[in-house]
This record gives C-alpha cells, structure tokens and sequence, in this order.
C-alpha cells in the first residue's frame, strides 16, 4: 500500500499501481468525471499514471490551466488523426496546446482550403464519438526513428533527443504520435472544439525552413463556453488594430518596402508624437537626461557589449567582416550608445544617480512569419532609458522606474490589461548569457527581494532574461489573446565593467555603478496598436489625433467655420472642417465613423449668436454654446487627460 495526499488534505491508502482515475473515483464520482489530469508531486500526469509511490496528488479540471493544455493538446492529437485520415500523404509537424486553444503544422501536398477545414472538423467530430483510448507507449530512440521513418519532421525531432532516452508516444486508434504528454483518458471529453483558421508557419520558426501549414483550433468542455469565446473572438475582429487602423487610417504597409516596415499616415504619427512629447515631458520632470544617439555603430561598440557574439543574428549588418575593414550595423539597443554619454567625463559617487533617457528609433532583424501589423515590426521606436546608480541606491531607483511605467499605464489606459514576469536566466544553458553563477544569482536575489518587497505579483520566466541580466518585464495581450511584452526593467551589473563605467567612491576608490535598463511606456508602435484595440479606435480627446470635426451646414457658413478653425488651432486643439457639399446628417455620420471625439455643427443660428452647436462622440447632442466656452470645456479634458 502507499499513502496519497490530496489537493484537500485527505490522506488515502491505495493499492500499488492504481490509476489516477480509480484515485478519483474513491474520491468522488464527480471528481472522476471533471477531472482532465492530476499534478502527482509538481509533474501534469494524465489519468490513465499509476501511482507506484508515495505522492502528493492535485486533481485539475478544465478550471486549470494545467486541465485546459490537456484537453487542448488532446484536441490537436484529434486534428492530426482527421488530417491524416483524410489527406494520408500529409506530414505531421508539432501540434501543442496554446493560450486559448492549439493548433498543428502540416507539411501538405496542397494548401488547405476553408471546405477542407470543415471536412476535418466533420472527421474530428466522428473520432470524437468513436470514444477512441488514448494510450502512451515508450521506446528506445533506434525504435522510435524506426516507427516514424515515413515522418522526417518527426525523425528530426528524435534525433534531437538525448542517447538513451527512452521516447514517448501516445495511440489512439489507427494514429500514434510522438508526444510528451499528457493526454485525456479517451477521444471522448474532446466534445466543444472549432477549427478557426489556417497560416503559413515556417518548420521550427525560421525562415530558411519549409513553409509548414498551420491550423489553428480552439477547444471547450461545453458547448455554451465555446459559442461564448466565438462571439468574444468575433468582437475581437473588429478590434484588430491590423483592420480597423487601416481602415481610420493609422498606417498603411507596403510591399516594396518589406515586412514589419509599416508607413505611419498622419492619424497614427499625430498620436505617437502626442505619446513622445507626454513621456520626454514626464520623465524630464523625474530627472531624467536627454540624449540623442547614432542609429548605427561600428562591430567593435557591439563586440564590447557582447550583442555581437549573443544578438548578431538579430541584428541588421552593413558589410562583410572578411573582407571590409569596417562593418557596420544598425542598432537593435540603445545602452551601448548612452554609455558613451556616461564616459564622456570623469564619475564621482556625488554625481549618481545619472539618469539618461532617449526616443530610440531601433532595428531587429525579425522572422518574417512573426510580423503582425504595429504589434512586431522591424524598425521600431521606444521609450529607453539607461540609470546608473550605487548599490545603496538600487532599489529606490528601480520603485522609480517601475512608479514611472505604472503612472504612463495608468494614464492611457492599460494598467489593468497587464502582468508581470519575472524573466531569469537558464543555468542550463550558460552560452547565452555573460557573467558568472555567483553575478547571476545575486543579480536575480536582488531583483527578487525588491519585487517582493514591492508586492508585485509576478510569473517566473526562466530563460528569458537578457543575456547580461534579470528583467522585470510588464506583459499585455493583444484581442486574440497574444501575450507580448510592452514595458522591460533590468538590472545589469556586468555591462558596466565591459565598458570600463567606473565612479569614484567617497572612500576614493574606483568602482562600477549598478545600471538599470528600462522602458517607460515601450514600443511605440506595439503601443499604439494596443490603445487602437483598447478604445476600438475611439481615442480619449487627448490622444485622439483629430479632436474636433467643424461641420458648416452650407456654403455660406464657410467663413465662420474657418474663423472657429483659427480659434481652437490657437489654442492647440486638433481639428479638421469637413468643407464638402454634401448633406449634413452624411457629414456627421462620417465623423462618427472615423470617431472624433466632438463635433462642432454651425448653421445661421450658430453665427447670429456666436455659439457652437455640440455633438459628443461619448454623450450625444450637448446643446448650443458660446465658442470660448466649448474652448474651455474640451481644454480642460486635455489637460486632465481624462480617459
């Protein structure tokens, strides 16, 4: 017998070699039925484990996100068993569970069609009711390359595998897959799923790879909480900033130009420069230092940082090392450069904290299957800051960065759309990174005790830190539900010595200042993107890039119209006149659609009186007032910043 502690405290004793699902169902007849899989000592396992020790077992349900990537992966094991049924010279690629479903990339003899999809979906369906056991095998790794010789996507991954690892795979019926698992018990709970779309993906993520077809699914354990995210994805089509901010006329992407190259058209340059000027303005008020720094560098600043030996793939290079005497690249960051500002004099410790910010214009060498409108781009600007300080310094500096960024959030909306991740680096993988074990770690303990000091609720990450430091990165989602990263804070003290960054103490000794890298409000671009999707376009007065439309009812109020023009362009109100002789109730419709914040209407009464007629985007019809009044009220809600 062994004793089995549950998620509830309860101490039971089984029989070596029982199932989690005959676990479950001395538990309750309930939990047998809800339950997707088990956490048994930290590790997922699917129902069908024997339990052979001691062990801490935690039921989890669709509630779960560990249920959720069961069901999910499952589903995905579903759409490649109706693929190859249906189209059986097709190659199977990877098929995981995602954030909000999965998908699986297929190597086809033709591109999949929207008939074909709903063909597949019609055969997921019919696996679905066949009620099909899911059953996990192992083998050797001569074995497994044995197995899925007619699969090289499939041989390429066990070839990538450890000698002597045994390999895992999952049966269900006439398909086996190789997987890690964990799966559903049988084909049966996989009941509330659609198949949503098919893309280009290439194998592995590169480029220089074959173009994969990828399908997307999602996947529910009822019917009325799929119908429900369908209609959520549906209200998300009509957010996405790659539709609708084409459609107002943010920015515009041409293919002469490339990919992740967008043209910015005057509606979405008006709100980045309104967005620049709030965030220099703010962060000058804080203390920060301007600097204006080159776009482009010689190899030997990036060799100095180690970008060259750890980024270079990510970088856009000018010139071929072999054979020019100086080769050039454009900059993915900006720290190297502002470094130079910092080594332009001798430091003393009086002269810390140092504080210097800068609108980065910046260049990443993307994988073009990752760009996606103003989301990820290849040539981007942010808003980056480099703060060198003492040790004793340090965390009251990084609460100043991270007060900073909140305070940006809080301003334009997005606070409470983000979360935080606590990106470490891989000790498993040192090559990536520079510094030793002992750096690491006391860079990663300081980085711990003052978010925990601070009470931020954050993610573990690991691998993901920069390759010279641990980072604080603030995560949002886009409207399908794609996380990526807006705003970043690191603590770096390793660059600082690589550059030779020295101050003198008040001891007189030469030492390195501790730096912090950050973002105040991020990636521009990416930003924008997210407050089209947040406000569906529909900008708060101060960011909006056109905030009054004037509407003359006829030609002879023209000159009013132009003389109220003057007015709010003098007091710095953003405005446009819709001069065109077309009938009032079209003109105002197409203000609505293009959602400007306040229309202002002047016909005969409006001039005799010297009043604006208002129309609110937000409140409708707000009556006839006098002109300077109309001037105060809208002043006022774009010196308040009111959202």
């Amino acid at each position: 017998m062994i004793e089995i502690k549950l998620n509830n405290n309860t101490v039971v004793s089984v029989e070596t070699g029982t199932t989690l699902f005959e676990l479950a169902m001395t538990t309750s007849e309930e939990t047998a039925k809800t339950a997707l899989g088990a956490i048994v000592n930290g590790k997922v396992m699917e129902m069908t484990y024997q339990l052979k020790e001691d062990a801490e077992v935690s039921f989890v349900t669709f509630e779960n996100k560990e249920g959720k990537n069961i069901l999910r992966h499952s589903a995905s094991h579903v759409l490649a068993q109706a693929v190859k049924r249906l189209f059986p010279a097709t190659k199977l690629a990877i098929g995981p569970a995602i954030d909000d479903g999965f998908y699986y990339d297929f190597d086809a003899e033709k591109p999949f069609t929207n008939e074909d999809l709903a063909a597949i979906e019609k055969e997921m369906k019919k696996i679905v009711k066949e009620r099909i056991k899911i059953e996990r095998f192992t083998l050797s790794k001569e074995d497994a390359l044995k197995l899925m010789k007619d699969e090289p996507y499939k041989t390429e991954l066990i070839n990538d595998l450890p000698e002597g690892e045994e390999i895992s795979f999952y049966k269900q019926g006439d398909f086996t897959d190789l997987c890690a698992g964990p799966h559903l018990f049988d084909t049966s709970k996989v009941k509330a799923f659609k198949l949503l779309s098919v893309t280009g993906a290439y194998w592995r993520g590169d480029e220089k790879n074959k173009m994969l077809q990828r399908i997307y699914g999602t996947a529910f354990v009822d019917k009325a909480e799929l119908e429900a995210h369908l209609e959520a994805l549906e209200e998300a089509k009509k957010r996405d900033h790659n539709k609708l901010g084409r459609e107002l006329g943010y920015f515009t992407t041409v293919d002469s130009i490339g990919q992740g190259l967008p043209i910015l058209l005057p509606k979405g340059a008006k709100v980045i420069q309104t967005l620049q000027r709030f965030v220099e303005d703010e962060e000058a008020r804080r203390g920060w230092l301007l600097t204006k720094t080159p776009y482009m560098a010689k190899s030997d600043l990036y060799k100095i940082s180690g970008h060259w030996d750890h980024y270079k793939d990510g970088m856009f290079i000018m010139g071929d090392e072999e054979k020019d005497k100086e080769v050039f690249a454009l900059r993915p960051m900006t720290c190297p450069f502002q470094y130079q500002a910092y080594l332009s004099k001798m430091r003393s410790y009086r002269d810390l904290p140092l504080r210097y910010n800068e609108t980065s214009t910046l260049f990443r060498n993307e994988a073009s299957g990752e760009m996606h409108g103003l989301i990820r781009v290849r040539q981007f600007t942010i808003s980056e800051g480099h703060l060198m300080c003492l040790p004793e310094q340090l965390e009251q500096e990084f609460k100043g960065c991270l007060e900073l960024a909140i305070y940006m959030l809080k301003t334009i909306g997005l606070y409470e759309d983000v979360s935080y991740r606590f990106s470490q680096w891989d000790p498993e993988n040192k090559d990536k990174y520079i510094g030793t074990v002992e750096q690491w770690d006391e860079a990663q303990g300081i980085m711990k005790n003052i978010l925990d000091k601070l009470e931020i609720p954050y993610e573990i990450g690991i691998g993901e830190a920069a390759f010279y430091g641990p980072k604080l990165d603030i995560q949002i989602k886009n409207v399908f539900g794609k996380e990526d990263t807006l705003i970043t804070i690191q603590i770096d003290q390793l660059l600082a010595e690589k550059f030779g960054m020295e101050y003198t103490d008040s001891d007189g000794e030469k030492k390195n200042p501790y730096i912090i890298h950050r973002t105040s409000i991020g990636c521009y671009e990416r930003t924008l993107a997210l407050l089209i999707e947040k406000y569906a376009g529909a900008f708060p007065t101060w960011l909006a890039p056109v905030q009054v439309q004037i509407i003359p009812v006829s030609e002879k109020h023209f000159d009013y119209a132009k003389d109220l023009e003057t007015k709010l362009v003098a007091n710095n109100i953003r405005v446009e006149t819709d001069y065109r002789n077309e009938k009032l109730g079209y003109k105002i419709r197409q203000a609505q659609l293009e959602k400007v914040p306040y229309m202002i209407i002047v016909g005969d009464k409006e001039v005799e009186n010297n009043e604006v007629s208002v129309r609110s985007r937000k409140n409708g019809d707000l009556g006839s007032k006098p002109a300077d009044e109309f001037v105060d009220l809208i002043n006022e809600e774009i010196k308040n910043k009111t959202l």
